[in-house]
């Protein structure tokens, strides 16, 4: 049998991919194509665009493929999202959760209700919670008599089904959007074995009134592989995320913790969100020592202590961190909900807040995705669609997350934003944002093998895989980089889209 050398082997498949997939397959680089015919994707389901950031004259580009084809761009809308929100807001920009006093405080009592407001921080994390609280206590507050009342009409109601796209509704990232949005409405559940007492320690953040976890489950002497599996916790059983009546919920594991593991950590979203915020305040009050007479509940803080009103207004407001920190967090670990939040906090602060004092029991001002939307097209249109133009490519925004099946963007009109930002100011923080090629985020070693330095913003979704971001080449020149795949075999994308970046790194 004939054996022909590597590189005619190599040749015949890209001639191939070419003859399957047609003549657009000729455009592309030899590995790009290659990868793609061993993923069975055809080259007219791919779209990118490379040129040199900066470059002069604009437009000059090393490679354009379908580069003005509107297509999704799954999580790479994200960048749309967080480059708007960094230049209408500002790097340094924080949200505010105020917290207000109703009633006056004597002998370590607070004789009324405590109300806080939520207004979209999307790092309101159980940390942070604590911090909050212990504010509260740093008023000479140990005990309320009222209630504590969470307002979080600030954000529109959004539809959302957590296991829509990903069938994973108990993962933190498928929470919904809200104005007061608690730990992701989530607990982090840490198992620690003690080898010499044959058991694993469960510790839980935060604690959850109303919730009786086990301390201990026992160990086996399984390996170390499907350790979650093998604790068998059914957290779809019924009554595990709602009481009934009066009784604690109480989580159960069947089964056991390997011994061979070292300490591992579970994030969970609480099957019951609209519930969460609640157990979550009152487990969090009661474990810094604080008593409530009252009740944790849902409620609008009153138009007479708004800081319209003069003498009144918070108590004090608990900041967020920075808004170029929570982008960061957003971009690296393509944060879901966070973006919505930001998205949505974009129209809340166009509108104003807090809401001017009107009639009583006026609705208060909101966050809406339609507004939203439309703040972003404004946005885009004013900065990056040439005047007298149609902008065929522009994006068509859902959410500002990307988890949507009806978002769309060309790769030239991502590229045209990534050259945007990096001729202007915010360049550094926006492109720290990105994950590393094969360091951190979601191109950390275990998932992105190209050895090109890049740094790069990854999307997915069924049908769709996708990156956009710089690469530096060998050359010491870098280039904008934005490759869109929509197609059933996305998934298996990933090393042509590897083999892009190397090519371009080694240009």
């Amino acid at each position: 049998m004939l054996r022909l050398p590597r590189s005619f082997a190599l040749l015949a498949l890209a001639l191939s991919a070419t003859a399957v997939h047609g003549i657009a397959a000729a455009d592309l680089p030899p590995p790009v194509a290659q990868a793609l015919a061993r993923a069975n994707i055809p080259a007219n389901a791919l779209g990118i665009v490379v040129e040199e950031a900066g470059g002069t004259p604009r437009g000059k580009s090393l490679l354009r493929h379908r580069a003005e084809a509107p297509m999704n761009p799954a999580s790479v809308m994200k960048l749309v999202t967080t480059t708007a929100a960094l230049e209408l807001l500002g790097p340094n920009w924080k949200w505010r959760t105020p917290v207000y006093l109703d009633g006056v405080i004597r002998d370590g009592t607070l004789n009324g209700d405590l109300y806080i407001e939520g207004r979209g921080d999307p790092k309101l994390v159980a940390e942070r919670l604590w911090l909050l609280l212990r504010r509260v206590q740093g008023l000479g507050i140990s005990t309320i008599s009222g209630d504590i009342v969470l307002d979080d009409r600030l954000f529109e109601a959004v539809p959302h089904d957590p296991g829509e796209f990903d069938g994973e509704p108990l993962r933190p990232y498928n929470a919904a959007p809200n104005a007061l949005l608690l730990n992701f409405k989530s607990v982090l559940m840490t198992f620690t074995p003690d080898r010499a007492a044959g058991v694993a320690r469960l510790h839980v953040e935060p604690p959850l009134a109303g919730v009786a976890w086990p301390a201990t489950l026992p160990l086996s002497q399984e390996r170390c592989g499907d350790w979650r599996g093998g604790l068998l916790a059914n957290f779809a059983q019924p009554g595990f995320g709602r009481a009934e009546g009066s009784a604690p919920v109480q989580p159960r594991f069947t089964g056991r913790y390997p011994a061979a593991c070292d300490e591992k950590v579970w994030p969970l979203a609480w099957p019951d969100p609209e519930g969460y915020n609640a157990r979550a305040i009152a487990g969090m009050w009661q474990a810094i020592g604080g008593t409530l007479r009252g009740q944790v509940r849902a409620g609008r803080v009153p138009d007479a202590l708004r800081d319209t009103n003069p003498g009144r207004g918070p108590v004090f407001a608990l900041e967020s961190p920075p808004l170029a920190e929570v982008v960061r967090d957003i971009n690296k670990y393509s944060n879901n909900v966070m973006t919505q939040q930001l998205f949505l906090t974009l129209s809340l602060e166009q509108a104003g807040v807090p809401p001017e004092a009107g009639a009583p029991n006026a609705p208060p001002v909101q966050g809406t995705l339609a507004a939203s939307r439309a703040l972003l097209q404004d946005w885009w249109r004013d900065r990056l669609t040439v005047k007298g133009q149609v902008d065929e490519g522009a994006p068509r925004i859902s959410n500002g997350s990307g988890l949507s099946r009806e978002d769309r963007v060309s790769p030239a009109a991502l590229a045209r934003l990534l050259q945007y930002a990096w001729d202007g100011p915010l360049m550094p923080e926006l492109l720290t944002s990105l994950p590393i090629s094969g360091q951190d985020g979601t191109l950390r070693p275990e998932r992105w093998r190209a050895r090109g330095s890049a740094h790069l913003k990854t999307g997915s979704l069924r049908d769709v895989n996708s990156l956009a971001g710089v690469v530096d080449a060998q050359s010491g020149r870098r280039y904008v980089l934005v490759a869109l795949v929509n197609h059933p075999n996305a998934a298996a994308a990933r090393p042509a889209l590897e083999a892009l970046v190397d090519w371009v790194a080694r240009h």
